[in-house]
């Protein structure tokens, strides 16, 4: 049976035909038309595991603690989510907060902690790791279900937020344009996306993606665990030249490498880190990077206040008020 905070479904409905969802039996939603939503694991379940997001369930529950702040020590995944949102601690407390996108939980801790009731949905079945690195919680509710066909009553949230998502969905409007409506009047949505500009696509990850991307999940972690640490030292060398040389140089060398980044972390876990994000931008099935101008000109067409959109940790951030 699902855990008390999945028991309560009133402000759930059905992503088919968005008629009211009742409970068929003790393990199973139905809505109006029949069709029947599973709990497994306790979570409700409002699409198959087979999908496009399939490498991120993958990648989770190979590095299922690694960017949560209190099992690395650090405090970079808060920073990055205050950084990039605006808000602040108490901004969130007691408020309804969706995520959109939730992986292993990064986010989810930052948010529990803050007070808020957290919402979180991953297409992917990473939403089991989830609820083994913050659950279970009495503020916590956890779906697998659908960007473009979320399960929620419109205009419940006070705040959405969907951080390192949006770039690796089929329609990344869509997916941005699908959020909105569920934001209560004066509700904030916070985005961001990967930076596209004249450059971008020059980044070595572009030159491999149209084979990795196609390869075996586990054949491509395999090999980047056994590639990324005989190429780590060299990236690190090379990040001591000077910029910008030293970070032009560095990116010929196809794997992420935080050590600028995270001089607090140590090198094992930037190891580590640098495998994970690695395997995380060459086995994606979608990597879209936008402009700025286009995430301005999305924000602005779904008539949203922005209060933000500019340059942010992971490209570009939107932050916008609903009208």
């Amino acid at each position: 049976m699902a855990n008390d905070p999945s028991l309560d479904i009133s402000f759930l409905v059905s992503p088919i035909d968005r008629s009211e969802l009742v409970w068929a039996d003790a393990t199973t939603l139905v809505d109006a038309t029949g069709n029947k939503f599973p709990l497994v694991n306790g979570i409700p379940r409002f699409v198959s595991s087979r999908n496009y997001s399939a490498s991120f369930g993958f990648q989770w529950k190979q590095f299922q603690t690694l960017q949560l702040d209190k099992f690395n020590g650090t405090t970079i995944t808060r920073s990055r989510f205050y950084g990039s949102s605006g808000w602040t601690k108490e901004d969130l407390e007691c408020q309804q907060i969706l995520e959109v996108g939730c992986g292993a939980g990064r986010f989810t801790q930052v948010v529990l902690e803050a007070g808020a009731h957290v919402y979180a949905v991953d297409l992917s079945d990473a939403v089991d790791v989830n609820k083994r690195n913050n659950g279970p919680h009495p503020r916590l509710r956890l779906y697998q279900a659908d960007i473009y066909n979320m399960p929620f009553k419109y205009e419940y949230f006070d705040k959405v937020f969907c951080f390192g998502v949006l770039q690796h969905t089929p329609n990344v409007k869509a997916a941005f344009m699908s959020m909105v409506p569920f934001l209560k009047k004066q509700g904030e949505l916070a985005v961001d996306v990967y930076a596209k500009a004249w450059k971008t696509y020059l980044l070595t990850k572009y030159w491999w993606r149209p084979l990795t991307r196609r390869l075996d999940k586990e054949v491509l972690l395999k090999a980047l665990r056994a590639i990324v640490p005989l190429w780590f030292p060299i990236s690190c060398a090379l990040y001591k030249i000077p910029r910008p040389l030293g970070t032009w140089l560095s990116q010929g060398i196809p794997i992420a490498n935080y050590i600028k980044d995270f001089p607090e972390m140590p090198n094992k876990d930037l190891l580590e880190w640098a495998i994970l994000d690695t395997f995380d931008m060459l086995a994606a099935e979608y990597d879209k990077p936008q402009s700025l101008s286009t995430l301005r000109g999305w924000m602005e067409e779904a008539q949203l206040e922005v209060l933000y959109c500019g340059p942010g940790d992971n490209g570009y951030v939107g932050v916008g008020r609903r009208r």
